[in-house]
């Protein structure tokens, strides 16, 4: 939805609190003392109780808003800015949109949002045809370290799996000069090492078995054929990289550029949540205005906590 469309559903914190209750009681709210799905709303207090042994759950007690002290309509303007752009804004830019004194609470929100999207694309295997190639990504050290080494190796360069799945696109509709495949999904993981143990268990827990997957000659890609169907290993001079594998090359130049134009100073530490709002929201590129009712709903039914 547009800024306007947005402002007249969630003018005020009452209606936001009317919304998510409605979605909570939809996902529906489980009893975290004997389990059971059937619950009362008591309006005073603004509590669900359970029908079975009457434990009272908070409206936000087992959703992302879990212990939080924003109001509810913070969050619900902070999930519009973030799904109705395609790229996104800095914690910083929210603060100032929100008019909020402080910045951490608003920098952890966003961060939590963040979390839930990765938790919401790690529900799904990439199928079909896969592109599989590792990406650099620079990051600011939180403390500076001596001697700094160069290339692959740096401290300064997160390693990062990248994963696309794409399908043929039909002759009729292939345009002149463009690539010869359609974009489905996406998957980006921050990973310690290059090694082929690290990508193997990587691939396992992301790609389907019955996938076919195109990769570069990198050594530690020679293993994964007991892991997919097929296992197609291209040796690929580097400026012929973007015609072999073009969409993983194409993503982690979006990404790099979407990245760097807004985040100026990622860590190591939270660069997977920034690249998991990237992924998901490539992802449900064609949801239109139901991309924000989807985060809504992985608000709902997913804690940050792991």
């Amino acid at each position: 939805m547009n800024l306007l469309d947005f402002i007249q559903s969630f003018p005020d914190e009452e209606s936001c609190k009317l919304k998510f209750r409605q979605i909570r009681e939809k996902e529906g709210v489980i009893c975290r003392k004997c389990g059971n799905k059937e619950h009362y709303w008591l309006s005073t207090i603004e509590h669900f109780k359970c029908k079975k042994c009457g434990t009272k759950t908070t409206l936000k007690s087992g959703t992302v808003l879990e212990n939080t002290k924003l109001p509810i309509r913070y969050w619900f303007v902070a999930m519009h800015l973030i799904t109705s752009t395609k790229k996104t804004f800095s914690a910083l830019e929210m603060q100032r949109q929100l008019g909020h004194k402080y910045y951490e609470p608003i920098w952890a929100m966003m961060h939590k949002l963040r979390i839930i999207m990765g938790k919401r694309d790690n529900r799904y295997y990439l199928t079909n045809n896969i592109e599989l190639d590792e990406g650099f990504f620079e990051v600011s050290l939180e403390e500076k370290e001596k001697p700094l080494k160069r290339g692959r190796g740096s401290q300064r360069q997160a390693k990062v799996l990248v994963m696309t799945s794409q399908e043929p696109v039909k002759k009729k509709n292939q345009k002149p000069n463009k690539k010869t495949s359609k974009l489905r999904f996406i998957k980006m993981k921050v990973l310690d090492s290059l090694n082929s143990d690290t990508i193997e268990t990587q691939v396992a827990e992301h790609i389907h078995k019955k996938a076919t997957v195109n990769t570069d000659g990198y050594r530690s890609y020679s293993n994964l054929k007991d892991y997919v169907k097929k296992h197609v290993s291209n040796i690929v001079p580097p400026e012929e990289a973007s015609n072999i594998l073009p969409w993983v090359h194409t993503m982690i130049a979006n990404a790099k550029r979407n990245l760097l134009g807004i985040h100026h100073m990622m860590t190591l530490n939270y660069i997977q949540n920034y690249l998991d709002e990237f992924c998901y929201k490539v992802n449900r590129r064609y949801f239109g205005e139901n991309i924000f009712d989807r985060l809504l709903i992985a608000s709902v039914s997913t804690t940050w906590k792991d």
